[in-house]
């Protein structure tokens, strides 16, 4: 009877919402109980297993690589740097013990030229002088009186 079709093409029967809530509330138990079992084996092995010996002598011997090095944190780099140089600028030193040379704050330093002036130089060294003109020209300007 090859002019015989079923009556239906489809599903007749729904789901049953109970056993999916039953597979739905197991799957969670399982994986809960795999997340608590992992938890405790994992406990278990850190308490009672030491980690043994390094696995090479050289293990915790770190060579630096050669010169010019990369920064790891510039930031705080910057910040450690800025402040040292603070601290130099405005603490009191040694710059040279035997020579007798100290360091003073720049705070302190600008207040003790203010009071007692710049130095001033009285002469020109022969060195910094301009060099003189070796054949006169006919052009030449006088000086201006006083």
């Amino acid at each position: 009877m090859p002019d015989e079709q079923p009556q239906h093409a489809h599903e007749t029967s729904d789901a049953s919402i109970r056993h999916l809530l039953i597979f739905g509330v197991g799957l969670f138990l399982v994986l809960i109980a795999g997340l608590v079992f992992s938890r405790v084996v994992f406990r278990y092995f850190v308490g009672h297993q030491g980690l043994g010996p390094p696995a090479s002598p050289f293990e915790n011997v770190r060579t630096l690589p050669p010169e010019p090095r990369l920064q790891v944190a510039a930031p705080m780099d910057l910040k450690q740097y800025k402040a040292a140089q603070d601290e130099v600028l405005n603490s009191y030193g040694w710059v040279d013990k035997q020579a007798g040379v100290v360091r003073i704050p720049i705070e302190r330093a600008m207040d003790l030229l203010l009071r007692r002036g710049f130095p001033v130089r009285t002469t020109v060294p022969e060195k910094q002088s301009a060099p003189k003109p070796s054949v006169k020209s006919p052009n030449t300007a006088k000086p201006l009186p006083g």
